[in-house]
Protein backbone atom coordinates (compact mmCIF):
# COMPACT_ATOMS: atom_id res chain seq x y z
CA UNK A 1 0.00 0.00 0.00
CA UNK A 2 2.74 2.59 0.80
CA UNK A 3 4.44 1.76 -2.50
CA UNK A 4 1.16 2.38 -4.35
CA UNK A 5 0.64 5.72 -2.57
CA UNK A 6 4.18 6.76 -3.49
CA UNK A 7 3.76 5.79 -7.13
CA UNK A 8 0.42 7.52 -7.68
CA UNK A 9 0.85 10.56 -5.43
CA UNK A 10 -0.58 13.88 -6.68
CA UNK A 11 2.84 15.48 -6.55
CA UNK A 12 6.23 14.40 -7.98
CA UNK A 13 8.23 12.35 -5.46
CA UNK A 14 11.86 11.27 -5.53
CA UNK A 15 14.43 9.72 -3.23
CA UNK A 16 18.07 10.71 -3.79
CA UNK A 17 21.33 9.67 -2.28
CA UNK A 18 23.86 11.96 -0.63
CA UNK A 19 25.51 12.71 -3.96
CA UNK A 20 22.14 13.53 -5.58
CA UNK A 21 21.70 10.25 -7.45
CA UNK A 22 18.04 9.40 -8.06
CA UNK A 23 17.24 6.19 -6.19
CA UNK A 24 13.49 6.18 -6.70
CA UNK A 25 10.92 8.34 -8.55
CA UNK A 26 7.16 8.10 -8.98
CA UNK A 27 4.95 8.36 -12.04
CA UNK A 28 4.26 12.09 -11.60
CA UNK A 29 8.01 12.85 -11.56
CA UNK A 30 8.50 10.93 -14.82
CA UNK A 31 5.42 12.53 -16.40
CA UNK A 32 6.47 16.12 -15.57
CA UNK A 33 9.99 15.68 -16.98
CA UNK A 34 9.15 13.35 -19.87
CA UNK A 35 11.58 10.56 -18.80
CA UNK A 36 10.81 6.96 -18.02
CA UNK A 37 11.73 5.35 -14.69
CA UNK A 38 14.56 3.48 -16.37
CA UNK A 39 15.96 6.70 -17.89
CA UNK A 40 15.84 8.50 -14.55
CA UNK A 41 17.36 5.72 -12.48
CA UNK A 42 20.99 6.42 -11.77
CA UNK A 43 20.89 10.07 -12.95
CA UNK A 44 21.73 12.86 -10.59
CA UNK A 45 18.96 15.16 -9.49
CA UNK A 46 21.07 18.28 -10.10
CA UNK A 47 21.61 17.22 -13.73
CA UNK A 48 17.90 17.68 -14.31
CA UNK A 49 18.04 21.34 -13.22
CA UNK A 50 18.57 24.43 -15.31
CA UNK A 51 21.94 26.19 -15.17
CA UNK A 52 20.72 28.55 -12.49
CA UNK A 53 19.12 25.69 -10.63
CA UNK A 54 22.41 23.73 -10.61
CA UNK A 55 24.29 26.67 -9.17
CA UNK A 56 21.66 27.15 -6.49
CA UNK A 57 21.71 23.40 -5.73
CA UNK A 58 25.45 23.41 -5.30
CA UNK A 59 25.70 26.59 -3.21
CA UNK A 60 22.53 26.45 -1.14
CA UNK A 61 20.20 23.52 -1.60
CA UNK A 62 22.58 20.58 -0.99
CA UNK A 63 24.40 22.26 1.94
CA UNK A 64 21.07 23.22 3.59
CA UNK A 65 19.77 19.65 3.28
CA UNK A 66 22.94 18.25 4.85
CA UNK A 67 23.13 20.83 7.62
CA UNK A 68 19.49 21.45 8.48
CA UNK A 69 18.04 18.16 7.41
CA UNK A 70 15.12 19.77 5.57
CA UNK A 71 14.06 22.54 3.19
CA UNK A 72 10.65 24.02 2.46
CA UNK A 73 9.19 25.59 -0.69
CA UNK A 74 12.36 26.21 -2.65
CA UNK A 75 11.56 27.34 -6.16
CA UNK A 76 13.58 25.63 -8.91
CA UNK A 77 13.56 25.40 -12.69
CA UNK A 78 13.91 21.82 -13.96
CA UNK A 79 14.45 20.81 -17.58
CA UNK A 80 11.95 18.69 -19.48
CA UNK A 81 13.25 16.10 -21.84
CA UNK A 82 12.40 18.38 -24.81
CA UNK A 83 14.31 21.26 -23.23
CA UNK A 84 11.56 23.52 -21.86
CA UNK A 85 11.63 24.59 -18.23
CA UNK A 86 9.34 23.16 -15.58
CA UNK A 87 9.12 25.38 -12.52
CA UNK A 88 8.52 23.53 -9.25
CA UNK A 89 8.41 24.12 -5.50
CA UNK A 90 10.67 21.72 -3.68
CA UNK A 91 10.29 20.34 -0.18
CA UNK A 92 12.95 17.99 1.13
CA UNK A 93 13.78 16.06 4.27
CA UNK A 94 16.81 13.99 5.33
CA UNK A 95 16.16 10.37 6.32
CA UNK A 96 18.63 7.92 7.80
CA UNK A 97 19.00 4.67 5.90
CA UNK A 98 21.08 1.50 6.49
CA UNK A 99 23.33 2.38 3.55
CA UNK A 100 23.63 6.03 4.60
CA UNK A 101 21.43 9.09 4.62
CA UNK A 102 18.91 9.62 1.81
CA UNK A 103 16.73 12.63 0.98
CA UNK A 104 13.03 12.48 0.29
CA UNK A 105 11.95 15.15 -2.17
CA UNK A 106 8.43 16.35 -2.94
CA UNK A 107 7.93 18.62 -5.95
CA UNK A 108 4.79 20.70 -6.57
CA UNK A 109 3.84 22.32 -9.87
CA UNK A 110 3.59 26.14 -9.83
CA UNK A 111 1.66 26.83 -13.03
CA UNK A 112 -1.67 27.53 -11.32
CA UNK A 113 0.02 29.23 -8.38
CA UNK A 114 2.05 31.47 -10.67
CA UNK A 115 -1.09 32.35 -12.57
CA UNK A 116 -2.89 33.18 -9.33
CA UNK A 117 0.05 35.28 -8.13
CA UNK A 118 0.17 37.14 -11.43
CA UNK A 119 -3.55 37.81 -11.26
CA UNK A 120 -3.19 38.91 -7.65
CA UNK A 121 -0.35 41.22 -8.59
CA UNK A 122 -2.30 42.60 -11.53
CA UNK A 123 -5.30 43.18 -9.27
CA UNK A 124 -3.10 44.97 -6.76
CA UNK A 125 -1.56 47.15 -9.47
CA UNK A 126 -5.02 47.90 -10.81
CA UNK A 127 -6.27 48.80 -7.33
CA UNK A 128 -3.27 51.06 -6.77
CA UNK A 129 -3.89 52.74 -10.12
CA UNK A 130 -7.54 53.26 -9.19
CA UNK A 131 -6.48 54.72 -5.85
CA UNK A 132 -4.13 57.13 -7.62
CA UNK A 133 -6.89 58.10 -10.04
CA UNK A 134 -9.32 58.54 -7.14
CA UNK A 135 -6.83 60.71 -5.27
CA UNK A 136 -6.16 62.80 -8.35
CA UNK A 137 -9.89 63.14 -9.01
CA UNK A 138 -10.57 64.19 -5.42
CA UNK A 139 -7.81 66.80 -5.61
CA UNK A 140 -9.18 68.09 -8.91
CA UNK A 141 -12.69 68.14 -7.42
CA UNK A 142 -11.53 70.07 -4.37
CA UNK A 143 -9.71 72.54 -6.58
CA UNK A 144 -12.78 72.93 -8.80
CA UNK A 145 -14.99 73.40 -5.72
CA UNK A 146 -12.63 76.03 -4.37
CA UNK A 147 -12.59 77.84 -7.72
CA UNK A 148 -16.37 77.57 -7.97
CA UNK A 149 -16.82 78.91 -4.44
CA UNK A 150 -14.53 81.81 -5.20
CA UNK A 151 -16.34 82.54 -8.47
CA UNK A 152 -19.69 82.32 -6.67
CA UNK A 153 -18.51 84.71 -3.96
CA UNK A 154 -17.31 87.15 -6.60
CA UNK A 155 -20.61 86.85 -8.47
CA UNK A 156 -22.53 87.42 -5.24
CA UNK A 157 -20.52 90.55 -4.49
CA UNK A 158 -21.04 91.84 -8.00
CA UNK A 159 -24.76 91.08 -7.88
CA UNK A 160 -25.09 92.82 -4.53
CA UNK A 161 -23.17 95.83 -5.83
CA UNK A 162 -25.35 95.93 -8.95
CA UNK A 163 -28.55 95.73 -6.90
CA UNK A 164 -27.32 98.44 -4.56
CA UNK A 165 -26.47 100.64 -7.54
CA UNK A 166 -29.94 100.02 -8.99
CA UNK A 167 -31.47 101.01 -5.66
CA UNK A 168 -29.42 104.20 -5.49
CA UNK A 169 -30.10 105.20 -9.10
CA UNK A 170 -33.80 104.36 -8.83
CA UNK A 171 -34.13 106.42 -5.67
CA UNK A 172 -32.31 109.37 -7.26
CA UNK A 173 -34.57 109.20 -10.33
CA UNK A 174 -37.73 109.67 -8.29
CA UNK A 175 -37.26 113.42 -7.82
CA UNK A 176 -36.67 114.38 -11.48
CA UNK A 177 -39.51 112.08 -12.61
CA UNK A 178 -41.84 113.70 -10.08
CA UNK A 179 -40.82 117.14 -11.38
CA UNK A 180 -41.54 116.05 -14.98
CA UNK A 181 -45.00 114.77 -14.01
CA UNK A 182 -45.86 117.94 -12.08
CA UNK A 183 -44.68 120.15 -14.94
CA UNK A 184 -46.66 118.11 -17.45
CA UNK A 185 -49.81 118.34 -15.32
CA UNK A 186 -49.36 122.11 -14.87
CA UNK A 187 -48.87 122.75 -18.58
CA UNK A 188 -51.89 120.65 -19.51
CA UNK A 189 -54.22 123.04 -17.62
CA UNK A 190 -53.43 126.01 -19.86
CA UNK A 191 -54.58 126.81 -23.38
CA UNK A 192 -52.74 124.41 -25.69
CA UNK A 193 -52.96 123.44 -29.30
CA UNK A 194 -54.02 119.93 -30.23
CA UNK A 195 -50.44 119.01 -31.05
CA UNK A 196 -49.20 120.35 -27.71
CA UNK A 197 -51.88 118.43 -25.80
CA UNK A 198 -50.89 115.27 -27.66
CA UNK A 199 -47.25 115.76 -26.74
CA UNK A 200 -48.14 116.50 -23.12
CA UNK A 201 -50.21 113.30 -23.09
CA UNK A 202 -47.22 111.32 -24.31
CA UNK A 203 -45.04 112.94 -21.65
CA UNK A 204 -47.57 112.08 -18.94
CA UNK A 205 -47.91 108.45 -20.04
CA UNK A 206 -44.15 108.00 -20.40
CA UNK A 207 -43.47 109.52 -16.99
CA UNK A 208 -46.16 107.30 -15.47
CA UNK A 209 -44.50 104.21 -16.95
CA UNK A 210 -41.10 105.39 -15.75
CA UNK A 211 -42.53 106.02 -12.28
CA UNK A 212 -43.94 102.48 -12.14
CA UNK A 213 -40.63 100.96 -13.25
CA UNK A 214 -38.72 102.99 -10.66
CA UNK A 215 -41.16 101.84 -7.98
CA UNK A 216 -40.69 98.23 -9.05
CA UNK A 217 -36.90 98.59 -8.98
CA UNK A 218 -37.00 100.07 -5.48
CA UNK A 219 -39.25 97.26 -4.26
CA UNK A 220 -37.01 94.69 -5.93
CA UNK A 221 -33.87 95.97 -4.24
CA UNK A 222 -35.72 96.25 -0.94
CA UNK A 223 -36.77 92.59 -1.23
CA UNK A 224 -33.35 91.33 -2.33
CA UNK A 225 -30.88 93.61 -0.57
CA UNK A 226 -32.85 95.04 2.34
CA UNK A 227 -35.06 93.36 4.92
CA UNK A 228 -37.97 92.71 2.60
CA UNK A 229 -40.91 94.82 1.48
CA UNK A 230 -42.63 96.51 4.40
CA UNK A 231 -46.42 97.05 4.49
CA UNK A 232 -48.69 99.02 6.82
CA UNK A 233 -52.08 97.38 7.08
CA UNK A 234 -55.31 99.07 8.18
CA UNK A 235 -58.98 98.18 8.03
CA UNK A 236 -60.17 99.16 4.54
CA UNK A 237 -62.93 98.41 2.08
CA UNK A 238 -61.27 96.13 -0.49
CA UNK A 239 -63.88 96.93 -3.14
CA UNK A 240 -63.41 100.69 -2.72
CA UNK A 241 -59.63 100.38 -2.88
CA UNK A 242 -59.91 98.27 -6.03
CA UNK A 243 -62.46 100.65 -7.59
CA UNK A 244 -60.13 103.62 -7.03
CA UNK A 245 -57.21 101.72 -8.58
CA UNK A 246 -59.30 100.77 -11.64
CA UNK A 247 -60.41 104.38 -12.14
CA UNK A 248 -56.82 105.58 -12.14
CA UNK A 249 -55.76 102.77 -14.45
CA UNK A 250 -58.45 103.74 -16.98
CA UNK A 251 -56.70 107.07 -17.33
CA UNK A 252 -53.26 105.42 -17.57
CA UNK A 253 -54.44 102.91 -20.19
CA UNK A 254 -57.14 104.70 -22.23
CA UNK A 255 -57.07 102.06 -24.99
CA UNK A 256 -58.01 99.24 -22.58
CA UNK A 257 -61.51 98.44 -21.39
CA UNK A 258 -61.41 97.76 -17.64
CA UNK A 259 -64.33 96.15 -15.78
CA UNK A 260 -64.53 95.83 -12.00
CA UNK A 261 -66.60 93.08 -10.36
CA UNK A 262 -67.15 92.59 -6.62
CA UNK A 263 -68.11 89.56 -4.49
CA UNK A 264 -68.88 89.47 -0.78
CA UNK A 265 -68.35 92.10 1.85
CA UNK A 266 -65.40 94.40 1.33
CA UNK A 267 -64.03 94.60 4.86
CA UNK A 268 -60.35 93.67 4.93
CA UNK A 269 -57.13 94.51 6.74
CA UNK A 270 -54.72 95.46 3.98
CA UNK A 271 -52.13 97.97 2.85
CA UNK A 272 -54.26 99.89 0.38
CA UNK A 273 -51.36 101.44 -1.53
CA UNK A 274 -49.69 98.08 -1.97
CA UNK A 275 -52.92 96.39 -3.09
CA UNK A 276 -53.38 99.16 -5.67
CA UNK A 277 -49.79 98.54 -6.76
CA UNK A 278 -50.60 94.83 -7.21
CA UNK A 279 -53.65 95.67 -9.31
CA UNK A 280 -51.67 98.18 -11.35
CA UNK A 281 -48.91 95.66 -12.12
CA UNK A 282 -51.38 92.94 -13.12
CA UNK A 283 -53.44 95.29 -15.29
CA UNK A 284 -50.27 96.61 -16.95
CA UNK A 285 -49.28 93.00 -17.63
CA UNK A 286 -52.71 92.33 -19.17
CA UNK A 287 -52.44 95.44 -21.33
CA UNK A 288 -49.00 94.36 -22.50
CA UNK A 289 -49.86 90.76 -23.37
CA UNK A 290 -53.64 90.54 -23.63
CA UNK A 291 -56.21 91.21 -26.36
CA UNK A 292 -57.23 94.90 -26.00
CA UNK A 293 -60.26 94.33 -28.20
CA UNK A 294 -61.86 92.49 -25.28
CA UNK A 295 -62.29 93.76 -21.71
CA UNK A 296 -59.87 93.20 -18.84
CA UNK A 297 -61.78 92.08 -15.75
CA UNK A 298 -60.67 93.00 -12.23
CA UNK A 299 -62.51 91.11 -9.48
CA UNK A 300 -62.27 91.86 -5.75
CA UNK A 301 -63.58 89.12 -3.49
CA UNK A 302 -63.88 88.73 0.27
CA UNK A 303 -64.75 85.53 2.12
CA UNK A 304 -64.27 83.60 5.36
CA UNK A 305 -60.71 82.53 4.54
CA UNK A 306 -59.55 85.99 3.49
CA UNK A 307 -59.79 88.13 0.42
CA UNK A 308 -58.38 88.07 -3.06
CA UNK A 309 -58.05 90.19 -6.15
CA UNK A 310 -57.94 88.64 -9.62
CA UNK A 311 -57.21 90.13 -13.04
CA UNK A 312 -58.34 88.35 -16.18
CA UNK A 313 -57.58 89.07 -19.80
CA UNK A 314 -58.22 87.38 -23.11
CA UNK A 315 -55.49 86.67 -25.63
CA UNK A 316 -52.66 84.24 -26.29
CA UNK A 317 -51.97 81.70 -23.52
CA UNK A 318 -48.73 81.79 -21.58
CA UNK A 319 -46.50 78.89 -22.74
CA UNK A 320 -46.48 75.97 -20.32
CA UNK A 321 -42.67 76.03 -20.16
CA UNK A 322 -42.71 79.58 -18.77
CA UNK A 323 -45.36 79.20 -16.09
CA UNK A 324 -43.04 77.73 -13.44
CA UNK A 325 -40.64 80.68 -13.50
CA UNK A 326 -43.11 83.41 -14.39
CA UNK A 327 -42.81 85.19 -11.04
CA UNK A 328 -39.03 85.29 -11.01
CA UNK A 329 -37.37 88.67 -11.65
CA UNK A 330 -36.45 89.62 -15.23
CA UNK A 331 -38.91 87.03 -16.62
CA UNK A 332 -41.39 87.55 -19.45
CA UNK A 333 -44.26 85.47 -20.75
CA UNK A 334 -43.67 86.52 -24.38
CA UNK A 335 -41.77 89.14 -26.36
CA UNK A 336 -44.88 91.29 -26.74
CA UNK A 337 -45.54 94.53 -24.93
CA UNK A 338 -41.95 95.71 -24.71
CA UNK A 339 -43.14 99.33 -24.90
CA UNK A 340 -45.28 98.86 -21.78
CA UNK A 341 -43.01 96.89 -19.45
CA UNK A 342 -39.25 97.07 -19.90
CA UNK A 343 -37.90 95.86 -16.54
CA UNK A 344 -39.59 92.49 -16.04
CA UNK A 345 -40.19 92.93 -12.29
CA UNK A 346 -43.95 93.44 -12.20
CA UNK A 347 -45.01 89.88 -11.44
CA UNK A 348 -42.10 89.38 -9.02
CA UNK A 349 -43.27 92.43 -7.05
CA UNK A 350 -46.85 91.10 -7.12
CA UNK A 351 -45.71 87.81 -5.58
CA UNK A 352 -43.64 89.53 -2.89
CA UNK A 353 -46.52 91.86 -1.96
CA UNK A 354 -48.90 88.89 -1.79
CA UNK A 355 -46.50 87.04 0.52
CA UNK A 356 -46.05 89.94 2.93
CA UNK A 357 -49.87 90.01 3.11
CA UNK A 358 -49.74 86.35 4.21
CA UNK A 359 -50.90 84.99 0.86
CA UNK A 360 -49.60 84.13 -2.57
CA UNK A 361 -50.36 84.49 -6.27
CA UNK A 362 -51.44 81.88 -8.80
CA UNK A 363 -51.96 81.95 -12.56
CA UNK A 364 -54.04 79.93 -15.01
CA UNK A 365 -53.73 80.42 -18.75
CA UNK A 366 -55.43 78.70 -21.69
CA UNK A 367 -56.29 79.70 -25.25
CA UNK A 368 -60.01 79.22 -24.60
CA UNK A 369 -60.41 80.85 -21.19
CA UNK A 370 -57.64 83.43 -21.31
CA UNK A 371 -55.23 84.30 -18.47
CA UNK A 372 -56.16 84.91 -14.84
CA UNK A 373 -53.85 86.06 -12.05
CA UNK A 374 -55.31 85.61 -8.57
CA UNK A 375 -53.69 87.25 -5.54
CA UNK A 376 -54.83 85.89 -2.18
CA UNK A 377 -54.40 88.18 0.81
CA UNK A 378 -54.43 86.73 4.33
CA UNK A 379 -52.94 89.33 6.66
CA UNK A 380 -52.53 88.34 10.31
Amino acid sequence: MPAELFEHAACALAVIGEDGTLLQTNARFSEWLGFSHAELCGRRFQDLLSMGGRMFHQTHLAPMLRMQGSITEVKLDMLHRDGHKVTVLLNGAKRDHADGPVYDLALFGTTDRDKYERELLNARNFAEALLLDKTATELALKQAQAELSEAYAIAQRRALFAEQMVAIVSHDLKNPMTAIRMASDFLSHGERTAKERQLLGHIGQSSERAHRMIADLLDFTQARVGHGIIIKTTARDLHAVTHQAVDELRMAFPKASLEHHTHGAGDAVIDADRVQQVIGNLVANSVAYGDLNRPITITSRQGDSGCDVSVHNHGAAIPETLLAGLFEPMTRGTDQGLNVRSVGLGLYIVRELARVHGGDVTVTSTERDGTTFCVRLRPE
